[in-house]
């Protein structure tokens, strides 16, 4: 991806020497073993972030940061300012004004506006603070344990995240909260499952007008894209987590659903062609 020297977002929030001192977690192991659950289908705190209590008290220490990942965090800073002008730019066209998000990074465990935050989650949004939340170490958990290389996995993965910022301006993720009680599981996950498969097709519009508008994308990069959105589909990781397939258990959608709505997203660049809720795939 062509991200080099372009600009960074100012909307961010370095938190990796902010160290707590334990974290209180209601419903003792069994909430991280739902934590940990959650991580291997691609992070959802709305399942898991209102069975955790806040943080414990966080204190500020000195971190060491690799050039490495010095050179990771300004290019998650320059993925989030083309997400931020993207979005500006098509809200613009709508005669609205985008509000931007901000970004966290942070290492091990943080607290939000939803709850705490654990690395074990992966990546995630958080609707009452509205700031996205990530470890760089996910970074290696996707090429590592997911199978899923190249800078563009990286990329899906905060427009995934940036496009629950949308459905969050629009009312469709208050809309999609506002049935949890009202269905059986079953049916929520069903719900939660069409909400994760939008984000994936937001992802995909992003990707289509980044392109148009600042020709950001390479040869593979949509490539590496659909990979990651195949490699964790909840099938494939139910599979590789626990040996059977549980349709019921699903929350973010099949690997072929990841795939044909970020595809979709991708070569349409349509906000309008994305009602998940309405469409069988």
């Amino acid at each position: 991806m062509r991200w080099k020297g372009r600009r960074e977002s100012d909307n961010f929030e370095d938190r990796r020497g902010m160290s707590g001192r334990g974290l209180a977690v209601g419903g003792g192991i069994g909430a991280i073993v739902i934590a940990l659950i959650v991580s291997f289908l691609g992070g959802d705190p709305g399942q898991v972030l209102q069975q955790l209590q806040t943080a414990a008290p966080q204190q500020e220490q000195a971190v060491e940061i690799s050039a490495e990942e010095k050179e990771l965090t300004s290019f998650v800073r320059t993925v989030l300012a083309s997400t931020e002008d993207v979005w500006a730019h098509l809200f613009q066209q709508e005669e609205a004004t985008y509000q931007k998000p901000t970004l966290v990074v942070y290492r091990d465990q943080t607290s939000t506006e939803c709850g705490a935050g654990l690395t074990a989650m992966g990546p995630f949004y958080c609707p009452a603070d509205q700031k996205l939340f990530i470890d760089l170490s996910f970074n290696d958990e996707l090429k590592n344990r997911f199978g899923a290389p190249g800078e563009f996995a990286m990329v899906y993965v905060i427009a995934h995240e940036v496009g629950h910022h949308i459905q969050h301006l629009n009312g469709t993720m208050d809309k999609v909260q506002q049935m949890r009680g009202r269905l059986s599981e079953k049916e929520y996950n069903k719900l939660s499952v069409k909400l994760e498969l939008q984000a994936d097709f937001l992802a995909g519009v992003w990707a289509h007008h980044a392109n148009q508008l600042e020709q950001l994308l390479e040869e593979g990069d949509i490539e590496a894209g659909l990979q990651a959105a195949n490699a964790i589909g909840d099938d494939k990781l139910q599979m590789q987590t626990q040996g059977q397939i549980v349709p019921d258990a699903f929350t973010h959608g099949t690997s072929a659903q990841r795939v044909y709505w970020f595809k979709k997203g991708y070569e349409s660049g349509d906000i309008n062609q994305g009602d998940t809720f309405n469409n069988d795939r």
